[in-house]
């Protein structure tokens, strides 16, 4: 039995309602074929599309790059930099953007809107790794290519034309699962150059064990029943789902950078957020935790129906400004 949409505000809820109920079928009802048809699947960035998706900051400049991965793959990079900031000026902090979609589908063009918004008001270079994609690209070939594109932006403070040393690492759901795992990886490595972690609604537990996930097995959006396929063709039976680089519960979270966690209250993920930031608390991070009432998973994509969406970007750009910046923030005009 679904989940009922009377909890949500009843614009969120007719957009669920909507998308659940034959515009987007689950990726359980879904082949490999068609998840790779539409993973290239963009909203056009004009109303009455943007009203939803929120539109893209035109005070942004978008171009392209790639870094190398360990294999010899070529991983494609989408760079966000703010216009105002002159090429000369290289003071500016850099986010790492780490996109959803299950570990299966998603693009990077997909979240323009959120990135350039990123950029513009966090005033920073945003780099969004288009990693590699299950079930061609099994656990951990997600994290190693956020790991490696990561480490490669570290290094090119020239070609950026930022400071590398300041580095945010940003992501929702999946992607907020790969931030949390790079975040560990690094600080393995020592001298990490990641300042802070935003972490949107983020999946750390793949053995399931969240109370929210049976709680609302049946919510919109994203169903236990979706969580499963997701996970199926990320990392499947055989795999362990105790394995740090799928699950970063179960990694050292000691000497970790501060983060922020925003989790949805009608999603299954919801105490896989919750759970982490009590996890990282015990181990000496400080963390802020917020959740938001009556929105489903996703929201962050959807914030014209979301009433609360500019809370929760006001709150993700001021943490990250607090953390990617050595005093105050120099004001650059936006155009949204």
């Amino acid at each position: 039995m679904r989940h009922s949409p009377r909890a949500l505000y009843p614009r969120t809820a007719a957009l669920t309602a909507l998308l659940d109920n034959g515009l987007r079928p689950p990726v359980e009802r879904r082949t490999v074929e068609q998840i790779q048809a539409e993973r290239g699947a963009v909203t056009p960035d004009r109303p009455p599309f943007s009203w939803i998706t929120g539109a893209v900051d035109r005070s942004v400049g978008i171009t392209y790059g790639t870094a190398p991965a360990r294999d010899g793959h070529s991983i494609p990079l989408r760079l966000y930099r703010p216009r105002a900031v002159r090429d000369t000026q290289t003071d500016v902090p850099v986010i790492v953007f780490l996109h959803g979609g299950g570990f299966v589908q998603g693009n990077v063009v997909m979240y323009d809107p959120l990135c350039s918004h990123l950029a513009a008001r966090v005033r920073a270079v945003v780099v969004s790794v288009d990693y590699r994609l299950a079930p061609e690209h099994r656990a951990p070939t997600a994290a190693h290519d956020c790991v490696d594109a990561t480490t490669w932006v570290a290094a090119q403070g020239d070609v950026l034309r930022a400071d590398t040393s300041r580095i945010g690492l940003c992501g929702d759901s999946a992607g907020g699962n790969l931030a949390a795992v790079t975040a560990q990886v690094l600080r393995d490595r020592g001298d990490s150059p990641v300042r802070h972690q935003a972490l949107i609604y983020p999946a750390t537990d793949m053995t399931l064990a969240s109370p929210s996930i049976h709680e609302l097995a049946g919510a919109p959006m994203l169903t236990r029943s979706s969580i499963v396929a997701f996970r199926n063709h990320y990392a499947p039976e055989g795999a362990d789902h105790r394995d740090p680089l799928i699950s970063p519960l179960f990694g050292r979270l000691d000497g970790l950078p501060p983060a922020l966690i925003q989790t949805a209250d009608r999603d299954p993920l919801r105490d896989d957020g919750s759970r982490y930031a009590t996890a990282l608390r015990e181990a000496g991070v400080p963390v802020r935790l917020t959740n938001y009432v009556r929105v489903p998973h996703g929201f962050a994509s959807i914030p014209g129906v979301v009433p609360t969406a500019a809370q929760h970007r006001a709150e993700l750009v001021g943490e990250m400004q607090s953390h990617l910046w050595d005093g105050e923030v120099p004001r650059v005009p936006s155009a949204g």
